[in-house]
């Protein structure tokens, strides 16, 4: 089993930043991929993010492509995403996921709670 928990959501304004943790426990952290997905109200689960076991692949979405990072530091179990220039179209609930190998669809084996992220035009 692996544990996740978000957290960083926030309310920000338009063109603002923010930057969500993903903080893992129990397997080993660095056996698993990390893929970060949202929902927005009334719209179903979409890819955001995700980077391989190492940390030496990424993958976005095209919708935030140059707006957002992801890293993770296996030394503290934890992955980020720096999301900047932040559009109200980013309002939504993001989820982190893992599984063994990183992909942009939903399928991914653990997912953690969410954590909220609104931002105000």
């Amino acid at each position: 089993q692996v544990q996740l928990v978000e957290s960083g959501g926030g309310l920000v304004q338009a063109g603002g930043s923010l930057r969500l943790s993903c903080a893992a426990s129990g397997r080993t952290f660095s056996n698993y991929a990390v893929g970060w997905v949202r929902q927005a109200p009334g719209k179903e689960r979409e890819f955001v993010a995700a980077i391989s076991r190492s940390g030496g692949r990424t993958y976005y979405a095209d919708s935030v492509k140059g707006r957002f990072t992801i890293s993770r530091d296996n030394a503290k179990n934890t992955v980020y995403l720096q999301m900047n220039t932040l559009k109200p179209e980013d309002t939504a609930v993001y989820y982190c996921a893992a599984d063994v190998i990183a992909t942009m669809s939903l399928r991914y084996e653990y997912w953690g709670q969410g954590t909220q992220v609104t931002v105000s035009s």
